[in-house]
Protein backbone atom coordinates (compact mmCIF):
# COMPACT_ATOMS: atom_id res chain seq x y z
CA UNK A 1 0.00 0.00 0.00
CA UNK A 2 1.14 3.62 -0.78
CA UNK A 3 0.92 6.72 0.91
CA UNK A 4 0.70 9.52 -1.19
CA UNK A 5 1.28 12.92 0.55
CA UNK A 6 -1.58 15.64 0.38
CA UNK A 7 -0.90 18.73 -1.58
CA UNK A 8 -2.30 20.98 0.38
CA UNK A 9 -0.47 19.89 3.48
CA UNK A 10 2.93 19.87 1.09
CA UNK A 11 1.89 23.05 -0.27
CA UNK A 12 1.60 24.92 3.37
CA UNK A 13 4.43 23.90 3.97
CA UNK A 14 6.70 24.99 1.47
CA UNK A 15 4.70 28.66 1.74
CA UNK A 16 6.06 28.11 5.77
CA UNK A 17 9.79 27.48 4.58
CA UNK A 18 9.88 30.06 2.44
CA UNK A 19 8.92 33.00 4.72
CA UNK A 20 10.94 31.47 7.48
CA UNK A 21 14.29 31.75 4.91
CA UNK A 22 13.25 35.04 3.90
CA UNK A 23 12.60 35.99 7.58
CA UNK A 24 16.53 34.82 8.06
CA UNK A 25 18.24 36.63 5.21
CA UNK A 26 16.21 39.73 6.69
CA UNK A 27 17.87 39.09 10.31
CA UNK A 28 20.95 38.74 8.67
CA UNK A 29 21.05 41.71 7.04
CA UNK A 30 20.03 43.80 9.23
CA UNK A 31 22.93 42.46 11.74
CA UNK A 32 25.49 42.87 9.17
CA UNK A 33 24.81 46.11 7.17
CA UNK A 34 27.02 48.88 7.87
CA UNK A 35 25.43 51.55 10.08
CA UNK A 36 23.45 54.46 7.93
CA UNK A 37 22.67 57.14 10.81
CA UNK A 38 23.39 60.61 9.10
CA UNK A 39 26.44 62.83 10.43
CA UNK A 40 25.55 65.05 13.29
CA UNK A 41 28.11 67.85 11.13
CA UNK A 42 25.88 67.81 8.61
CA UNK A 43 22.61 68.02 10.31
CA UNK A 44 23.98 70.85 12.20
CA UNK A 45 25.19 72.36 9.28
CA UNK A 46 21.03 72.16 7.69
CA UNK A 47 19.84 73.64 11.30
CA UNK A 48 22.10 76.72 11.16
CA UNK A 49 21.17 77.23 7.42
CA UNK A 50 17.45 77.03 8.03
CA UNK A 51 17.90 79.36 10.67
CA UNK A 52 19.87 81.79 9.16
CA UNK A 53 17.57 81.38 6.24
CA UNK A 54 14.51 81.85 8.63
CA UNK A 55 16.09 84.99 10.14
CA UNK A 56 16.35 86.58 6.86
CA UNK A 57 13.27 86.04 5.36
CA UNK A 58 11.77 87.63 9.01
CA UNK A 59 13.94 90.82 8.52
CA UNK A 60 13.57 91.42 5.00
CA UNK A 61 10.42 90.11 4.25
CA UNK A 62 7.83 90.54 6.92
CA UNK A 63 4.73 88.39 7.19
CA UNK A 64 3.32 89.84 3.36
CA UNK A 65 6.70 88.06 2.19
CA UNK A 66 7.07 92.00 0.17
CA UNK A 67 11.09 93.04 0.47
CA UNK A 68 11.65 95.68 2.82
CA UNK A 69 13.67 98.10 1.14
CA UNK A 70 14.54 100.21 4.56
CA UNK A 71 15.79 97.40 6.29
CA UNK A 72 18.62 97.10 4.31
CA UNK A 73 19.56 100.92 4.48
CA UNK A 74 22.46 102.15 6.95
CA UNK A 75 21.73 104.38 9.42
CA UNK A 76 23.99 106.74 10.71
CA UNK A 77 24.99 105.96 14.10
CA UNK A 78 26.05 109.51 15.78
CA UNK A 79 24.17 113.15 15.01
CA UNK A 80 26.98 115.32 13.27
CA UNK A 81 25.21 119.08 12.71
CA UNK A 82 27.44 120.71 10.52
CA UNK A 83 26.56 124.17 9.62
CA UNK A 84 27.22 125.36 6.46
CA UNK A 85 27.38 128.92 6.93
CA UNK A 86 27.43 132.28 9.39
CA UNK A 87 23.54 132.37 9.90
CA UNK A 88 23.00 128.19 10.33
CA UNK A 89 26.84 128.65 13.00
CA UNK A 90 24.72 131.24 14.99
CA UNK A 91 21.58 128.98 14.64
CA UNK A 92 23.47 126.03 15.84
CA UNK A 93 24.51 127.60 18.93
CA UNK A 94 21.22 128.71 19.90
CA UNK A 95 19.93 124.99 19.88
CA UNK A 96 22.99 124.10 21.93
CA UNK A 97 22.95 127.02 24.45
CA UNK A 98 20.50 125.78 27.48
CA UNK A 99 20.05 129.03 28.85
CA UNK A 100 17.81 129.25 25.72
CA UNK A 101 14.59 128.18 26.40
CA UNK A 102 13.14 129.01 23.20
CA UNK A 103 14.29 129.27 19.52
CA UNK A 104 12.75 131.26 16.31
CA UNK A 105 14.51 130.40 13.08
CA UNK A 106 13.00 132.41 9.88
CA UNK A 107 13.76 132.89 6.67
CA UNK A 108 13.28 131.06 3.29
CA UNK A 109 13.25 127.68 2.99
CA UNK A 110 16.44 125.67 1.84
CA UNK A 111 18.15 127.90 5.02
CA UNK A 112 17.79 124.67 7.08
CA UNK A 113 15.30 125.57 9.91
CA UNK A 114 13.84 122.28 9.81
CA UNK A 115 16.60 120.16 9.29
CA UNK A 116 19.23 121.55 12.30
CA UNK A 117 15.97 121.75 14.62
CA UNK A 118 15.08 117.80 14.35
CA UNK A 119 18.89 117.12 13.82
CA UNK A 120 19.78 119.04 17.63
CA UNK A 121 16.37 116.92 18.76
CA UNK A 122 17.86 113.62 17.66
CA UNK A 123 21.24 114.21 19.18
CA UNK A 124 19.45 115.73 22.75
CA UNK A 125 17.55 112.71 22.77
CA UNK A 126 20.47 110.31 21.85
CA UNK A 127 22.66 111.96 24.83
CA UNK A 128 19.83 111.95 27.30
CA UNK A 129 19.14 115.71 27.01
CA UNK A 130 15.82 115.18 26.94
CA UNK A 131 13.01 112.26 27.37
CA UNK A 132 10.11 113.16 24.46
CA UNK A 133 10.58 115.07 21.40
CA UNK A 134 7.01 116.80 20.32
CA UNK A 135 6.27 117.44 16.56
CA UNK A 136 3.65 120.03 16.02
CA UNK A 137 2.55 122.54 12.92
CA UNK A 138 -0.72 124.20 11.89
CA UNK A 139 -2.72 122.21 9.42
CA UNK A 140 -3.93 125.06 7.65
CA UNK A 141 -5.95 123.76 4.32
CA UNK A 142 -8.44 121.65 7.16
CA UNK A 143 -8.06 124.45 9.57
CA UNK A 144 -6.97 122.32 12.21
CA UNK A 145 -9.93 120.03 11.57
CA UNK A 146 -8.53 116.51 11.13
CA UNK A 147 -11.61 114.41 11.79
CA UNK A 148 -12.63 113.63 8.25
CA UNK A 149 -9.16 111.93 7.49
CA UNK A 150 -9.12 108.51 7.32
CA UNK A 151 -6.92 106.76 10.11
CA UNK A 152 -5.45 107.38 13.83
CA UNK A 153 -4.62 111.10 14.20
CA UNK A 154 -0.63 110.11 13.37
CA UNK A 155 -2.12 108.78 9.96
CA UNK A 156 -4.22 112.15 9.90
CA UNK A 157 -0.78 114.46 10.54
CA UNK A 158 1.38 112.06 8.48
CA UNK A 159 1.02 114.63 5.22
CA UNK A 160 2.45 117.77 7.55
CA UNK A 161 5.06 116.02 9.59
CA UNK A 162 6.34 114.14 6.45
CA UNK A 163 9.29 116.09 6.09
CA UNK A 164 10.18 115.74 9.69
CA UNK A 165 10.06 111.90 9.46
CA UNK A 166 12.47 111.89 6.73
CA UNK A 167 15.53 113.09 8.59
CA UNK A 168 14.62 110.72 11.11
CA UNK A 169 14.30 108.00 9.27
CA UNK A 170 18.29 108.47 8.51
CA UNK A 171 19.21 107.88 11.93
CA UNK A 172 16.13 105.52 13.19
CA UNK A 173 15.13 102.75 11.55
CA UNK A 174 10.77 103.27 10.36
CA UNK A 175 9.83 99.83 12.94
CA UNK A 176 12.04 101.58 15.79
CA UNK A 177 9.84 105.03 15.32
CA UNK A 178 6.84 103.47 14.67
CA UNK A 179 8.04 102.02 18.40
CA UNK A 180 9.01 105.22 20.21
CA UNK A 181 5.68 106.49 18.45
CA UNK A 182 3.70 103.60 19.85
CA UNK A 183 5.59 104.60 23.48
CA UNK A 184 4.93 108.02 23.29
CA UNK A 185 8.57 109.36 23.11
CA UNK A 186 7.42 110.39 19.63
CA UNK A 187 4.43 112.53 19.81
CA UNK A 188 2.77 114.06 17.20
CA UNK A 189 0.51 116.79 18.56
CA UNK A 190 -1.94 119.31 16.24
CA UNK A 191 -1.74 122.87 17.71
CA UNK A 192 -5.61 121.68 18.08
CA UNK A 193 -4.96 119.51 20.50
CA UNK A 194 -2.17 120.97 23.14
CA UNK A 195 -4.65 123.41 24.86
CA UNK A 196 -4.10 122.52 28.76
CA UNK A 197 -0.80 120.81 28.13
CA UNK A 198 2.94 120.81 29.92
CA UNK A 199 5.42 119.36 28.19
CA UNK A 200 8.08 118.32 30.32
CA UNK A 201 11.85 117.14 29.71
CA UNK A 202 11.16 117.39 25.79
CA UNK A 203 12.00 119.06 22.66
CA UNK A 204 9.24 120.37 20.93
CA UNK A 205 9.21 121.50 17.14
CA UNK A 206 7.09 123.68 15.93
CA UNK A 207 7.46 123.74 11.81
CA UNK A 208 5.41 125.80 9.68
CA UNK A 209 4.79 128.16 12.02
CA UNK A 210 3.92 131.28 9.53
CA UNK A 211 0.54 129.80 9.38
CA UNK A 212 -0.17 130.27 13.60
CA UNK A 213 -2.79 132.73 14.66
CA UNK A 214 -1.41 134.49 17.56
CA UNK A 215 -3.70 132.77 19.73
CA UNK A 216 -2.25 129.42 19.09
CA UNK A 217 1.19 130.86 18.81
CA UNK A 218 0.47 131.92 22.23
CA UNK A 219 -1.08 129.43 23.44
CA UNK A 220 2.51 126.73 21.97
CA UNK A 221 4.48 128.71 23.60
CA UNK A 222 3.08 128.47 27.22
CA UNK A 223 3.09 124.43 26.65
CA UNK A 224 6.87 124.62 27.97
CA UNK A 225 7.37 123.32 30.98
CA UNK A 226 10.54 121.93 33.37
CA UNK A 227 13.79 120.61 31.13
CA UNK A 228 12.28 121.76 28.02
CA UNK A 229 12.96 123.41 24.60
CA UNK A 230 10.83 124.99 21.91
CA UNK A 231 11.87 125.18 18.35
CA UNK A 232 10.07 127.37 16.19
CA UNK A 233 10.33 127.55 12.46
CA UNK A 234 8.76 129.48 9.69
CA UNK A 235 8.81 131.67 6.30
CA UNK A 236 6.98 134.96 6.75
CA UNK A 237 6.73 134.95 3.23
CA UNK A 238 4.91 132.12 2.84
CA UNK A 239 2.06 132.80 5.37
CA UNK A 240 -1.16 130.77 4.02
CA UNK A 241 -3.36 132.76 6.86
CA UNK A 242 -3.26 136.41 6.22
CA UNK A 243 -0.12 138.25 7.22
CA UNK A 244 -2.13 140.29 9.12
CA UNK A 245 -3.13 137.58 12.00
CA UNK A 246 0.12 136.55 11.94
CA UNK A 247 1.05 134.55 15.08
CA UNK A 248 4.86 134.57 14.40
CA UNK A 249 5.15 138.04 13.03
CA UNK A 250 3.10 139.17 15.91
CA UNK A 251 5.56 137.49 18.65
CA UNK A 252 8.63 138.10 17.45
CA UNK A 253 7.56 141.53 16.75
CA UNK A 254 6.90 142.05 20.63
CA UNK A 255 9.72 140.20 21.40
CA UNK A 256 11.88 142.81 19.49
CA UNK A 257 10.42 145.38 21.34
CA UNK A 258 11.33 144.02 25.13
CA UNK A 259 14.03 141.37 24.64
CA UNK A 260 14.91 138.07 26.51
CA UNK A 261 17.34 136.42 27.99
CA UNK A 262 16.07 132.57 27.25
CA UNK A 263 13.84 133.26 24.11
CA UNK A 264 16.37 133.80 21.09
CA UNK A 265 15.74 134.73 17.00
CA UNK A 266 18.01 133.83 14.27
CA UNK A 267 16.98 135.56 11.15
CA UNK A 268 18.23 133.74 7.64
CA UNK A 269 18.30 135.13 4.37
CA UNK A 270 18.20 134.10 0.38
CA UNK A 271 22.00 134.31 0.76
CA UNK A 272 21.86 131.60 3.43
CA UNK A 273 19.59 128.94 1.32
CA UNK A 274 21.84 125.83 0.60
CA UNK A 275 20.17 124.23 -2.44
CA UNK A 276 21.44 121.18 -4.70
CA UNK A 277 22.59 122.86 -7.56
CA UNK A 278 20.22 121.41 -9.99
CA UNK A 279 17.40 123.72 -7.78
CA UNK A 280 19.30 126.99 -8.36
CA UNK A 281 19.82 126.14 -12.36
CA UNK A 282 15.49 125.62 -12.44
CA UNK A 283 14.94 128.25 -10.77
CA UNK A 284 17.49 130.31 -12.66
CA UNK A 285 15.59 129.21 -16.10
CA UNK A 286 12.56 130.10 -15.10
CA UNK A 287 13.39 133.47 -14.08
CA UNK A 288 12.93 132.83 -10.37
CA UNK A 289 15.98 133.60 -8.11
CA UNK A 290 13.82 133.13 -4.81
Amino acid sequence: MTVRPNSQIVFRFTTMLTKVSYLVNTYEQAIWAPPTFPLIGDNMAKRARKTKNEKHQQQHYGESNVIQVNSYKQRKKHVQIVPRNLAQEDYVAMLDDAKKNIVFAMGPAGTGKTLLGVLAAIDAYNNGACEKIVITRPAVSVDEQHGFLPGTLVEKMAPWTRPIFDVMEEYWAPHAIEHMISENIIEIAPLAYMRGRTFKNSWIIADEMQNATPSQMKMLLTRIGEGSKIIVTGDLNQHDRGFEDNGLKNFVTLLEQRGSAIISVNRFTRGDVERHAAVTEVLTIYGDED
